[in-house]
């Protein structure tokens, strides 16, 4: 029987036994700062030290979120979360400055390989220049703060049937063929959400008004201009994510506007509401392609063991070191997750698994993110595997599409298989309106920081029609619709983290289309991406994977022509 212990490398300059508090860590951090650098040799050594302590300190801090997420209610996880937020943190940070100066000061730095550290110290000068001392209690609070948005939502829970769900398996009940179970389970659902919309409200204008000073302490008019520099996007504008909207707009809502309208032909309705749009039209029941979260785990590992036996062996060491909770209970934060941990080079794969079909898609999303983990953890500095979520969601999207290749692990039935696939490709599309959508609403909000509640509903609903979310008719639903946008964590806790979906999304497509033409080349090249880490550009790792990092009209519309061939031959 093999051995699918991780084993940790052995560290060279932080001690085993180290404990995480700043009296055991104030010492290495001096010797970083004092110690003195004759040779290209001897700066290499302190970038690879400065690398073990980082890498250290994530996993750390993983750890502390990760079991904070896992019970929202144990008070003691949130305060070992904090502790890190509010002692640690803060007192990494103008010692990380520090660092990033003597690193960029040192003369030997110019020696360094261009091709092996470019991307590496471009992200050091961005961080140099984007310090500001004064902002650091401020992002310490936006770190406290936005973790009550997980607080309040992991609490939800609702009552059907005499019986408690929470949100994430009442929403099972929104794929019943029986239309007033539908119609009960979303009002249940909706009725919830708005019990804690002032409270959500009042937390979202606290990080707005937070967000907005951060951006002004650095120089910058507002957070969207400052959280672009934040995120390293070098290699697109605001004006790029405006071209990609009205993409979207144009070739991508008309597709789901003439689906919707065969969904409401085929079900036979007059007009489709909220609780139709998810249920099978042709009244089917739902898919079940697993039976509980073992059973999801196991027919996951089979599905990408056939895709590539490396893959598959993910999984299992994943299994054998505890490195899932996919279960949806009560006291769950919301939502699904993929966490590197950066010390042992294997991710946690966090879900709230409900036994549905969009479980599964969730778990081979998050086995993208987490293979991509794994394949990079050779990468030598920890700076190396810090991705940018346009690399990290490329990885995790395709592998939605290309391990459906292999979907009959969980499909023995030929017609179930094939209404998977479709809804997934219907999915695919869906995706694209409602990224543009969430991105288009961040743009006006913090470009837009002295709004109220009223006027930022009123934006929201504007942007949510244009981009053909009106399929269904809101009438006299009007306050279930103005606050939808809370139910997306992305705007509490990462601010423009959004945007990367859509266009990792289009290059997941044509990832898929060229696996489809030849498997095995396809396959290698995403593969071969995947091991760059965060190495090479964006534009850069998007053509080692044989595709293009590009959203203009007419690519996006090649693209949508693809998966509408696609479903037609389903």
């Amino acid at each position: 029987m093999k051995d699918l212990t991780i084993q940790k490398k052995t560290r060279s300059f932080v001690p085993e036994n180290i404990n995480v508090i700043w009296e055991e860590l104030s010492p290495l951090f001096d010797d970083l700062k004092s110690r003195e650098i004759k040779s290209l040799k001897e700066l290499e050594k302190w970038m690879a030290d400065r690398s073990e302590l980082e890498a250290m300190l994530e996993e750390d801090a993983a750890w502390r979120y990760i079991r904070m997420t896992c019970n929202t209610n144990d008070e003691k996880l949130l305060q070992d979360f904090q502790y890190f937020a509010t002692e640690i943190e803060p007192k990494i940070a103008p010692v990380s400055n520090f660092l990033n100066k003597k690193l960029i000061d040192n003369p030997f730095t110019k020696e360094l390989d261009r091709n092996k550290y470019f991307i590496y110290i471009r992200s050091v000068k961005n961080a140099l220049a984007l310090f500001r001392e004064k902002n650091i209690p401020l992002q310490t609070q936006v770190q406290i703060e936005q973790q009550k948005y997980q607080s309040i939502t992991g609490a939800m829970s609702v009552e059907l049937n005499g019986k408690e769900y929470t949100l994430e398996q009442a929403a099972v009940f929104m794929k019943d063929t029986d239309r007033d179970k539908r119609r009960s389970a979303w009002q249940a659902i909706t009725e919830r959400r708005l019990e804690d919309r002032s409270s959500l409200n009042s937390l979202f204008n606290q990080l707005i008004s937070l967000r907005h000073q951060i951006a002004k302490n650095a120089g910058f008019d507002n957070y969207r201009d400052y959280a672009f520099k934040a995120m390293g996007r070098f290699d697109y504008t605001p004006e790029d994510c405006f071209q990609f909207h009205d993409a979207i707009e144009r070739n991508i809502v008309p597709i789901l506007r003439e689906i919707a309208e065969e969904r409401r032909e085929t079900l036979d309705l007059p007009i489709l509401r909220p609780w139709d749009m998810d249920v099978n039209p042709h009244n089917l029941a739902p898919l079940q392609p697993f039976k509980n979260g073992e059973d999801l785990i196991q027919k996951t590992k089979t599905c990408f063991a056939k895709l590539d036996p490396y893959i598959g062996e993910r999984i299992e060491i994943m299994q054998a070191n505890g490195l899932f909770d996919v279960e949806s209970r009560k006291g769950k934060a919301p939502g699904g997750y993929n966490y590197p941990l950066s010390e042992t080079g294997a991710p946690f794969i966090f879900m709230n698994s409900a036994n549905t079909f969009r479980d599964l898609t969730t778990m081979v999303h998050e086995g993208g993110h987490a293979l991509h983990t794994f394949i990079s953890s050779h990468l030598e500095l920890n700076d190396f595997k810090h991705l940018p979520s346009e690399i990290a969601e490329l990885a995790s999207m395709s592998m939605e599409l290309i391990s459906m290749s292999h979907w009959d692990v969980f499909f023995e039935n030929e017609e179930d298989l094939k209404r998977a696939k479709r809804d997934q490709l219907i999915d695919v599309l869906k995706t694209l309106p409602w990224v543009a959508t969430i991105d288009r609403f961040q743009h006006w909000i913090y470009t837009h920081p002295e709004h109220t509640d009223e006027d930022r509903a009123r934006e929201w609903t504007a942007i949510f029609n244009q981009f053909g979310h009106q399929f269904a008719d809101w009438n006299e639903l009007e306050d279930a619709r103005e606050n939808l946008w809370q139910k997306q964590l992305h705007l509490f806790e990462v601010p423009f983290y959004y945007i990367e979906y859509g266009m990792a999304q289009l290059g997941a497509i044509a990832i898929w289309k060229n696996y489809i033409e030849d498997p095995e080349k396809g396959l290698e090249n995403y593969l071969k991406a995947l091991t760059l880490g965060y190495t090479k550009t964006i534009p850069e790792t998007y053509q080692t994977a044989g595709i293009q990092f590009n959203f203009d009209e007419n690519y996006v519309k090649e693209l949508a022509d693809f998966i509408k061939e696609q479903l037609d031959q389903l």
